[in-house]
């Protein structure tokens, strides 16, 4: 290790193995890319995004982390974000296939607000993401870092960065930490010692083992926040008032309308990716729903969110890409799916 002098050559070092959700569950470490942070400043930047997202941002605390999603007028996601926030921002976490055209469209209904938004992703102090998890990822992050968030979506600042504690995935906490190339080279090879060493995709393998979908160029406009179960973990209050698509939104979960819901399921398929349609043998014509998030999951196949009509996940044998495809085998997901039969 003594001649690697960037993160960048850590990664090519070490290469981003495909990890199995057994592994996940017995503890691993993932160093994550692809995701861009947004930085909304000034004093009307809480109120201004307020107005805007699917979540309460004016009582977000600085200790708490919290999903949102960000509509059409029609109440289609546009995005979802991971958010937190200090004394001077609110910060705003998504792909980065998604950052700069959600940042400028964002930036268009500032008008006279006191906010200002700012890609903040290669400042040092967030250009690495660690993620760590399973049976010994706690106790591993421990030993280098001490303290550590008490609870899922809690955060702490830390001398090494921001730690922020997410869903559980697997019966185990599951911990996102922005830190410095720097810090990132000086306890990795610790962790390292008793966590496996994924990539990205182990780490969306983790969040699809936990429920938690993200939407990407490819989902965009597809799925309004219920069909994604986004209120079921926390992504959406209905209290705060209005945004766009809020209307939609609340509509489906008032008058019951929404007969569509997100589970999780095995594929026997290499190549699978979020757009990709779905389809009951039963009404083959038409597809019945749609992959959200799909990562590999060390069997030759991949593990994936899908999105989908709740009388086919209940009675149907679903297939990928045609009714003739590769069939969906369905596992249980970490929080109930309530119908919503109001």
């Amino acid at each position: 290790m003594n001649n690697i002098n960037s993160w960048n050559d850590y990664l090519a070092a070490a290469g981003a193995p495909v990890l199995t959700p057994d592994q996940l569950a017995d503890g691993f470490v993932a160093a994550i890319t692809g995701q861009d942070i947004i930085a909304v400043t000034g004093e009307e930047a809480a109120s201004f995004l307020h107005g805007q997202l699917t979540n309460d941002v004016e009582h977000l605390g600085n200790a708490e982390v919290r999903l949102a999603g960000y509509c059409t007028p029609k109440g289609r996601l546009l995005a979802s974000f991971l958010m937190w926030r200090n004394a001077e921002s609110v910060f705003l976490q998504l792909p980065a296939e998604l950052r700069a055209a959600l940042q400028k469209r964002l930036s268009m209904f500032v008008l006279r607000a006191k906010a200002r938004l700012s890609d903040v992703s290669a400042d040092t102090a967030n250009s690495v993401t660690i993620g760590i998890g399973g049976a010994r990822g706690q106790a591993a992050l421990q030993a280098v870092l001490g303290d550590l968030p008490p609870a899922p979506y809690t955060r702490i600042d830390h001398a090494l960065g921001t730690v922020m504690r997410l869903a559980d995935a697997f019966g185990a906490a599951r911990y996102q930490w922005l830190t410095t190339p720097e810090s990132a080279l000086a306890v990795l090879p610790s962790l390292r010692s008793t966590l496996a060493l994924g990539g990205s995709d182990a780490w969306r393998l983790s969040e699809i083992h936990a429920g938690i979908p993200q939407i990407t160029l490819k989902t965009q406009e597809q799925f309004v926040p219920q069909m994604i179960n986004y209120e079921l973990i926390g992504g959406v209050n209905f209290k705060k008032g209005c945004y766009p698509g809020q209307e939609i939104v609340a509509r489906s979960q008032y008058l019951g309308k929404l007969k569509r819901r997100t589970a999780l399921a095995s594929i026997a398929a290499r190549g699978v990716a979020a757009g990709d349609e779905v389809f009951d043998v039963a009404d083959p014509d038409q597809p019945c729903g749609m992959i959200v998030n799909a990562a590999p999951n060390g069997a030759g196949g991949v593990d994936a969110l899908v999105e989908l009509k709740l009388a086919s996940l209940e009675q149907g044998d679903i297939r990928l890409g045609s009714a003739s495809g590769a069939a969906l085998a369905f596992k249980s997901m970490p929080y109930a799916l309530d119908a919503l039969e109001l």
